[in-house]
């Protein structure tokens, strides 16, 4: 048995060049992905403040309606927290950094806007009557 030969490729004409891309457009007509310019003077003013311990799972909701002297991505973030929401769902409503929305929650806690909530924990230890009576169910199976 021979091995196959390789064919020789004939020549062609090199791709056209890929035209630059558009950036993605967000819900509102911005960018999907902010430029970093755009970050620095949403936090700019935070810059030397401390920040509040907030965890990703760390559940928001807001105290009051959204006074006119606050910034618009405030003001979103304020009518979002109606409901309790975790900061990571914040982030990913406002298609901002964890890092930003962190600082936004910060200068809104400090204005007593807002209030954090600690997530809903579960009980460690399940109750022994539960899994007695889950048990009892798969073994009718």
């Amino acid at each position: 048995m021979t091995p196959p030969q390789r064919r020789r490729r004939m020549p062609q004409e090199p791709p056209p060049e890929p035209a630059p891309a558009a950036p993605a457009e967000g819900a509102e007509g911005e960018p999907a992905v902010p430029n970093p310019e755009r970050l620095y003077s949403l936090t700019g003013t935070a810059a030397g403040s401390e920040r509040a311990s907030i965890d990703l799972v760390t559940l928001i909701v807001a105290a009051e309606d959204p006074p006119p002297t606050l910034t618009p991505e405030q003001v979103s973030l304020l009518r979002l927290c109606t409901a309790p929401l975790s900061v990571a769902e914040i982030s990913a409503y406002l298609s901002l950094p964890f890092s930003v929305v962190t600082i936004l929650l910060t200068e809104l806690m400090a204005a007593d806007l807002v209030q954090a909530r600690a997530p809903i924990v579960r009980q460690i230890v399940p109750d022994r009557s539960l899994l007695e009576a889950v048990m009892h169910g798969l073994q009718k199976l």
